[in-house]
């Protein structure tokens, strides 16, 4: 993790009390992190650690935009983060992670790279239906969305399709011929 030097804490070092951090994740850090979920953003992070004796709670600030691809069109969109989240850190013998907020460090090594936690906390913020608000999608994409999407009457999100163009619109456009013969295929049946 050479590329994720500056977010390593040195734990054994700091003093008692709480010392504060603070941090910049540009494109650099999401592509160098390599995670499925996001490649783009430029998120600012403020870092509490407050040690007491052999014990650090970390309290993480996390505000910036995100660049994710959006469900319905694919083309990128900006989604907000804005979350507080919080670790607590211990010394022992080999790293773990005993839950989803208390992790055990080497006391020989005495520090942690937070970098991966960043891109953890970031990633979840992301909700399971990330879409444009409506009429913001690629109206073409949209349009062939619409026009190959078998679609019940009483469907719910349908007015999750309504990317604001005419249905006319549609008419003009050339269809890919792979559809067309597919079409056959279910006209015949």
């Amino acid at each position: 993790m050479g590329k994720f030097n500056l977010y390593k804490i040195p734990l054994k070092s700091l003093p008692e009390g709480t010392q504060n951090y603070e941090y910049h994740l540009d494109d650099q850090f999401f592509k160098n992190i390599d995670g499925p979920e996001v490649q783009r953003g430029s998120v600012d992070v403020a870092l509490s650690v407050k040690r007491t004796g052999g014990t650090f709670e970390l309290k993480f600030a996390i505000n910036g935009i995100i660049l994710i691809p959006c469900d319905r069109c694919l083309d990128n969109m900006d989604f907000e983060v804005a979350t507080n989240e919080h670790l607590f850190v211990k010394f022992g013998s080999e790293y773990s992670e005993e839950n989803d907020d208390v992790v055990i460090v080497p006391e020989a090594e005495g520090e942690i790279n937070i970098a991966w936690f960043l891109y953890e906390f970031i990633a979840l913020t992301i909700p399971l239906k990330h879409v444009h608000p409506a009429g913001k999608c690629n109206k073409t994409m949209s349009m062939k969305l619409k026009k190959h999407s078998a679609r019940s009457a009483d469907d719910e999100d349908e007015d999750d399709f309504d990317d604001g163009s005419d249905a006319d619109d549609m008419t003009n456009e050339e269809t890919d011929p792979r559809w067309d013969e597919l079409k056959k295929l279910i006209d015949n049946n």
